[in-house]
């Protein structure tokens, strides 16, 4: 157990194995909760499993905490944040007595994203997303932008055709919503002619805002690997420098 490159992430070594696939059968427990006809026995032996993982998760938890330097920027970490957030859920149910609070019982899919640490893959998102995180904010904002001029725009032609439907620019935004990432639900569409042209640049924008993101994200990613292929490779010249000079 120590540190990694990062200094506030702690390797757990040979125990990494036995708490991922514990919390794969924590998520498997949790979808076999909600099956209807549970016997008393089977409820009572599901949340002593959920008692057991919650302890290991605190001993996990308690363990990085003590190894992590520095301790206050693990804590702070997308890591620390999702161990802590692992084992929150169930100690507010427990001293609170919340355990048939249905949301505080959802917190705990968080625990799906302590898979993310064991995954290279993840590893080379999370870079990417560190690499376009600017120009991905200032697309979120503008995207943001074009959503709220859609539904001040569907509003202004549908409004009068359908005053049961797009009621306020908060009802429009459903539709704006559904059209610019071109789900499209049919509950909500335009009737009148200048609606539906309408209708058509708001849908060429949303070819857009899907294909944009994803453009910015691929990019990254094969910049993250190309860094990754070139780290490897000057690893390979000094171990081959190291051949020779002995």
């Amino acid at each position: 157990m120590e540190p990694n490159k990062a200094g506030h992430h702690v390797s757990l070594g040979r125990w990494e194995l036995p708490i991922e696939l514990l919390v794969i059968a924590n998520l498997i427990a949790l979808a076999f909760e909600t099956l209807p006809d549970l016997s008393p026995f089977w409820r009572q032996a599901l949340w002593s499993f959920e008692v057991f993982c919650a302890a290991v998760y605190t001993v996990e938890y308690g363990i990085r905490l003590y190894l992590a330097r520095p301790r206050l920027k693990y804590v702070t970490s997308f890591y620390g944040i999702i161990d802590l957030l692992a084992i929150a859920p169930f100690y507010l149910m427990t001293a609170f007595n919340w355990q048939a609070v249905r949301a505080f019982r959802l917190m705990r899919l968080l625990r799906l994203f302590k898979l993310v640490r064991y995954t290279q893959a993840a590893h080379r998102f999370k870079r990417a997303f560190e690499i376009a995180r600017d120009d991905l904010v200032l697309f979120g904002i503008t995207a943001l932008i074009v959503l709220y001029l859609a539904a001040i725009g569907i509003f202004h032609f549908e409004h009068d055709a359908q005053p049961d439907k797009f009621t306020s620019v908060f009802d429009s935004l459903w539709w704006a919503v559904s059209t610019l990432t071109t789900v499209g639900y049919g509950d909500i569409y335009p009737i009148t002619p200048g609606g539906r042209l309408f209708t058509f640049v708001v849908l060429v924008l949303g070819l857009g805002v899907i294909a944009v993101p994803s453009g910015l994200m691929a990019s990254a990613l094969s910049r993250v690997r190309a860094e990754e292929a070139a780290h490897r490779e000057a690893a390979a010249e000094k171990v081959q420098e190291r051949s020779w000079s002995d």
